[in-house]
């Protein structure tokens, strides 16, 4: 059985995955179907690689999650829980963890193979085209993940911050609850609440880190004289990647936690001018510590997890 598997995901029948997501999301899987023939991890190489990458870092880093999550909180730290019930939203955080990671590694993949210049384009103007590349796939990455990513954001640091009693399930029933009483728009706006600032605050931190991190990693195989990189050595480079960007990006963070937080809808520009009014400049940069701390761990854990990933389908590891 063992063997079969690692058969399929190796030389995976022709467009299995591809024809049964077809029906779901035709423009998604026509647009990364041709990482099938390129050089760079297939399409379902970076559907399980990812949706493993995005479980292990989720579940494993949790509890920094909610304390960052607390102490971004309009309410404060100690009254939104405190260091108690530091799992409460983990439901959620495991059913949206495996899908948005793999959105994100097969639109990433699918984006970079479509942009890469061909080998042997060596020269210094073609050079420059591979941060670019980067950036855009990691942008369209983020866009396509934060589809799914965003509704159990929301319920989850609902549920971390106490709200609904700190049940992820109350906080998913009191969203849905909006469509009797209010229609499936509202119910759509509340479940989507944050959008907007979670894709403005995702796609400046993955246009930082995702470079790095493959500028890191060709450095990595021009030491190793061609070869692909470790899983480790992936891990330390995401993990530098990843707390660097963490801090550059700690503003736009706290502003989409206040957002998803509030009790009523606010936009993005009336939280930041009621922050600046009234608490200055310091609390933009709340939660900085644990969040670095967080996204460091998890950037090494996201993206050695993910390279090992890829290394051991591909038969390198």
């Amino acid at each position: 059985m063992t063997s079969q598997i690692i058969h399929f995901i190796q030389k995976p029948p022709h467009d299995t995955v591809l024809q049964a997501l077809q029906p779901l999301f035709p423009l998604w899987t026509n647009s990364v179907a041709v990482v099938m023939s390129s050089p760079h991890p297939s399409f379902q190489s970076a559907l399980l690689a990812g949706a493993l990458a995005g479980t292990t870092v989720d579940l494993s880093l949790f509890p920094l999650d909610t304390l960052k999550t607390r102490l971004q909180s309009s309410a404060g730290f100690f009254p939104s829980g405190g260091f108690h019930g530091i799992y409460r939203g983990i439901g959620s955080a495991i059913v949206g963890s495996a899908p948005g990671a793999a959105f994100f590694f097969c639109t990433y993949e699918g984006v970079k193979g479509l942009l890469a210049r061909k080998k042997g384009d060596d020269t210094p103007v073609s050079r420059w085209r591979d941060p670019l590349t980067h950036m855009a796939a990691a942008s369209a990455g983020e866009i396509a993940a934060c589809a799914v990513r965003v509704p159990t954001e929301v319920v989850k640091q609902r549920a971390q911050a106490g709200h609904h009693g700190g049940s992820s399930g109350a906080a998913i029933r009191a969203i849905l609850s909006k469509y009797s009483s209010h229609g499936f728009v509202s119910m759509w706006r509340e479940l989507y609440r944050g959008w907007g600032i979670t894709v403005f605050r995702e796609v400046p931190f993955t246009v930082i880190q995702f470079p790095l991190w493959e500028a890191m990693k060709a450095w990595g195989r021009r030491r190793r004289g061609g070869r692909e990189v470790t899983g480790a050595e992936s891990a330390l480079y995401g993990s530098m990647a990843g707390g660097f960007s963490a801090a550059l990006t700690t503003p736009l963070d706290v502003l989409k936690t206040r957002v998803m937080l509030s009790k009523e809808r606010v936009s993005v520009a009336e939280v930041f001018g009621r922050m600046a009014r009234e608490e200055g400049i310091r609390p933009f940069f709340a939660g900085i510590a644990p969040r670095v701390t967080w996204i460091s761990i998890g950037g090494a854990i996201f993206l050695g997890s993910y390279q090992w990933a890829i290394n051991t389908m591909s038969g390198l590891a």
